[in-house]
């Protein structure tokens, strides 16, 4: 599954960013409210816009404080997946009960050196697990590679029937790190800059597909 961010696109032209992606799995939707990362991008009122223009699913990233009081309203608005951060709440499991309430699948993040272990109990009450590998809060990072050691972990319990969610991966991922990262066992890659710095974002969505697929076909 190839999931473009909009953070790399033209948010002048959002509709036709969302449209230049037709075919993508899902659509990436980084939410960032300047304190629970340094940087603020778009909320609630973008994200219900950018429902009326596209038909792809939207996957929020909700790079925020407090989700127990923000992530159900988007689920509400109609996203598909609400991903909220595991370090910006002491109960996460409510605020997945939530967002599923409210409609929407439940994704947890956890930040590049956030362990994944004392949250493996819980990932059952998830959808996704979203795998930071940059530091969240800016597009265009470097990809962390150490972070791949948390998808296989939960890769393994996936494989084993102990967990069903998607293992999502974000930060970094391009036509090279994408190989990593499949082959590790992610099954969702969050791309910005590696498709909408390209001619064709379109193309591009089915060039990484495509590449993941093989890999994750061989390691398998």
């Amino acid at each position: 599954m190839i999931a473009p961010s909009i953070l790399s696109a033209d948010f002048a032209h959002l509709a036709a960013e969302a449209q230049a992606v037709e075919g993508s799995d899902w659509l990436h939707v980084d939410v960032m409210d300047n304190h629970f990362v340094p940087n603020l991008t778009l909320g609630l009122p973008v994200v219900q816009s950018l429902l009326r223009a596209t038909d792809i699913p939207l996957d929020c990233h909700l790079m925020i404080d407090d989700p127990g009081r923000w992530a159900p309203p988007y689920a509400e608005a109609g996203a598909y997946n609400v991903t909220f951060h595991a370090e910006a709440t002491d109960d996460p499991v409510a605020v997945a009960r939530d967002i599923r309430a409210a409609g929407a699948k439940a994704g947890l993040s956890v930040k590049p050196n956030t362990p994944i272990e004392p949250y493996l109990e819980i990932l059952r009450h998830f959808d996704t697990l979203l795998v930071m590998s940059v530091e969240p809060g800016f597009g265009g990072q470097s990809f962390i590679a150490h972070v791949l050691d948390k998808a296989r972990t939960v890769r393994r319990l996936v494989d084993s029937g102990e967990l069903r969610l998607i293992v999502e991966i974000d930060g970094g991922i391009n036509m090279d790190t994408i190989e990593q990262a499949a082959e590790a066992g992610v099954d969702c890659f969050v791309a910005g800059s590696a498709v909408y710095g390209t001619d064709d974002p379109g193309a591009t969505v089915e060039t990484l597909r495509r590449k993941a697929a093989e890999i994750a076909a061989a390691a398998r």
